[in-house]
């Protein structure tokens, strides 16, 4: 999965700012900056917890093309 778009698209789709997105899964702003411009990938811990929140908000990731 390419979690450069699957950030962006979860935090357009919840209209949330990096910040705001940070917060909820609990990492640094700085952590979400890295995943959106794709120099780091999510752990398996946090890749849960978006799991989760696409989940709790009716995001179907597959369906998305995400």
């Amino acid at each position: 999965m390419d979690y450069t778009i699957i950030i962006k698209e979860i935090r357009n789709k919840l209209f949330l700012t990096q910040t705001e997105l940070a917060e909820k899964l609990g990492v640094s702003l700085a952590t979400v900056c890295r995943w959106e411009k794709g120099t780091f990938e999510p752990t398996m811990k946090v890749k849960r917890k978006i799991a989760e929140l696409c989940k709790e908000n009716n995001i179907d990731m597959k369906a998305e093309g995400i």
